[in-house]
């Protein structure tokens, strides 16, 4: 089973070397075969000059810029368009996500789970360096969804996450594109009756640069996920479900 792993990258230059040359020794050692598919989203920095330089260090690596309309859930559509892989999963360029689980992820997607999903904040989870105010925003929003879905999985707007090619497909079309698209994804998987499981995972806040997640902004754009996914669950009349 071929991995595909899409990373965002929006002025990642200091980022984007260490992230990339890690996961891709990870999933190496690993023995996994994979593919590492960044879309540059238009970055006003050096992001692509590194790219065009990790490209012939690391012969996985495939990229792209995206050359707009821009924005997080964008830039994840493009490499979702684009990967050619059995699975894929979502990381970020920054390095907060660990290789390191997605080899678990990997390996426990095999067992017939149609997605496999991070948690954060359950037995054996782990942030290092999480701001606070982040963190309460997380949690609130986390628990408004877990009640309003009747769910037990309190990481939804996490966006590690995996999926197979099949799943992902049966996602589509996608809607968001803003960071939104980290809870259209598994709200989706969930309400058209997708199989999955939870495992624990590391989250490292980034070293360089600055967060792209505008808190402010996004509020609204969650609000409208949440309502849609919602609308499809109760009135779709299983329109969308996966089908056996």
């Amino acid at each position: 089973m071929k991995l595909s792993v899409v990373i965002p990258a929006y002025n990642e230059e200091e980022s984007i070397g260490e992230t990339l040359r890690t996961l891709y020794a990870s999933l190496v050692q690993a023995q996994i075969s994979h593919e590492i598919v960044v879309t540059n989203d238009n970055s006003k920095d050096g992001t692509l000059v590194r790219l065009t330089a990790l490209a012939q260090e690391i012969p996985t690596l495939t990229y792209y810029t995206n050359p707009g309309p821009n924005g997080f859930g964008y830039a994840v559509r493009y490499g979702l368009e684009r990967y050619q892989g059995d699975c894929v999963a979502v990381m970020m360029a920054d390095l907060s996500d660990d290789p390191a689980d997605l080899v678990r992820f990997y390996h426990k997607l095999q067992e017939g789970y149609d997605c496999v999903f991070g948690s954060r904040w359950i037995k054996g989870g782990r942030v290092l360096d999480y701001p606070a105010h982040k963190k309460t925003l997380n949690r609130v929003a986390n628990t408004i969804v877990r009640l309003v879905f009747r769910l037990r999985y309190n990481d939804c707007t996490n966006a590690f996450k995996l999926y197979r090619r099949s799943t992902m497909d049966g996602l589509k079309p996608f809607l968001s594109p803003h960071f939104n698209l980290t809870l259209e994804l598994p709200l989706k998987a969930i309400v058209r009756g997708y199989t999955y499981t939870v495992l624990p995972n590391s989250w490292t806040n980034r070293k360089y640069g600055e967060s792209k997640l505008k808190i402010k902004e996004m509020g609204s754009r969650y609000f409208f996920i949440l309502v849609y996914c919602l609308i499809e669950k109760y009135f779709s009349q299983g329109d969308f479900r996966k089908r056996s």
